[in-house]
């Protein structure tokens, strides 16, 4: 495929520079070279070129990350032009960097060349527009998506995720359970290069290891008990598209050891079988585990924590965005409400307090069950405090107003979980109980009566603290 404009290639290294122009010539582009930073915008002030890929450690006078500032605010030809960044392991800070700065995508050295054709494709492929404009934050719930907010934890988050969406690099989504990292996932790939192609889910920790491997890789009649036929995995089924692995910190390292090597290679076999397949497929990945925990605990491998670690995206927890809170609970309840033909139209005010005086254990997927609750209880227009349950465990519930709002604990599961929460806001901030109330979304007067209740403060002073 010829491109119009040549192709500049920018590398200090004279032997990775040629590497590359021999190669790229090869694809039937053409191109030039420039061996720094200044001679790349020499080179660009009076001519365009369809795609720059410019190295990011450079021994000159500019590197690639200034060289890029430069040239996006200059006024040259190829102003606009898309530039991909080469970067080492070492640099992670450096692609975040530059993705930040404009950059279309960066690529990890030793540079995969089937990764830079598929990304190059990508690129020329796609029209360059002037303005790219991010959806606001409070109208990205479309299709039913819980990432409605604006709390600034919330924008942080999706700022985040775009800029993610906007490269080709593997994404690892952190998080507790229930924040709504499959929806973030979503999101990055509607507004990825892949937005077109299949996007594939599969949560590692619903399936045993075998069944997990045949689910990704696919098998070969008679791999196992049951193999009846061959059949293609999610893997081969999602070839130029994205895979979602949930719960990823829960596989074994078995399994690590042949994910690893796809992600390395771009290659599967499937069970039962020494026949190798060449996938090309985007990675995202998610957990709620500490996963360098995991890795000092000797449970997940560090090289594919690395390889699954390019780009970080953290959901916040619900406690952590109690600004959007009222957002969340009127969708959920309109929503709710045309499912089960209500008459409900949103929540009192006493409602609207209960449900902020909760610390939110299940987070977002917590406060969609309770509204869907509500409504289904509710005999009026509005949803009532009375409405209100949470649930803690198989026959057992408890009113929401009994959490955090200075009423006797039901239960010492709950009472555990209380004294968890407070205690670790409040050693988190020192002893400050502003802002240890403002991260559990509660008043201060609350929180409070519940340092005093658990003898939290005599705790500190005993501490030392």
């Amino acid at each position: 495929m010829a491109a119009e404009d040549p192709i500049l290639v920018v590398d200090d290294d004279p032997e990775n520079l040629a590497m590359l122009k021999e190669v790229i010539g090869d694809w039937c582009h053409a191109v030039e070279t420039a061996t720094s930073g200044a001679k790349a915008l020499d080179k660009t002030k009076d001519k365009h070129y369809s795609l720059i890929l410019m190295d990011v450690r450079m021994e000159t006078e500019k590197d690639g990350l200034e060289t890029l500032y430069a040239l996006r605010a200059g006024d040259s030809p190829s102003r606009r032009t898309p530039v991909v960044i080469m970067t080492a392991y070492a640099g992670v800070q450096d692609a975040v960097d530059a993705l930040k700065g404009g950059a279309a995508d960066y690529l990890v050295k030793p540079v995969d060349l089937d990764v830079l054709r598929h990304a190059m494709d990508n690129i020329l492929k796609k029209p360059v527009v002037d303005e790219v404009k991010a959806p606001a934050p409070a109208a990205s719930s479309e299709g039913g998506s819980r990432l409605i907010g604006d709390s600034p934890a919330f924008r942080k988050m999706l700022e985040t995720a775009l800029l993610a969406a906007g490269s080709e690099a593997t994404v690892l989504i952190t998080g507790e359970s229930g924040t709504g990292k499959e929806e973030v996932a979503k999101l990055i790939q509607r507004n990825s290069l892949r937005a077109g192609e299949k996007f594939v889910s599969i949560n590692c920790a619903a399936l045993a290891d075998n069944l997990l491997e045949s689910e990704l890789f696919g098998h070969v009649k008679g791999a196992f008990t049951g193999a009846e036929t061959t059949r293609n995995g999610r893997l081969m089924a999602a070839h130029g598209g994205t895979v979602f692995l949930d719960e990823i910190g829960d596989v074994s390292s078995a399994f690590q050891v042949k994910l690893l090597r796809t992600l390395q290679e771009g290659e599967i076999q499937r069970l039962g079988s020494d026949e190798v397949h060449k996938v090309d497929v985007r990675f995202i990945a998610a957990t709620n585990k500490n996963l360098e925990k995991a890795i000092q605990d000797s449970q997940f491998r560090e090289d594919l924590y690395y390889r699954l670690n390019v780009l970080t995206v953290h959901v916040p927890p619900l406690r952590e965005r109690a600004g959007d809170l009222p957002l969340l609970a009127e969708h959920f309840v309109k929503a709710y409400a045309a499912k089960n033909k209500k008459q409900v139209k949103g929540l009192e005010a006493g409602a609207l307090e209960a449900l902020k005086e909760h610390v939110w254990p299940g987070n977002i997927r917590e406060l969609q069950n309770a509204m869907e609750r509500a409504v289904i209880i509710s005999s009026g227009e509005l949803v009532t405090e009375k409405d209100l349950t949470i649930r803690m465990g198989p026959g057992r519930s408890v009113p929401q107003t009994v959490v955090m709002t200075g009423s006797e604990p039901t239960g010492g599961a709950l009472e555990d979980y209380e004294r968890q929460a407070v205690a670790k806001a409040y050693n988190h901030h020192g002893g400050n109980k502003t802002k240890a109330a403002e991260e559990l979304g509660v008043t201060r007067k609350t929180l409070a009566a519940k340092i005093k209740k658990f003898g939290l403060d005599s705790q500190r002073t005993r501490n030392g603290a």
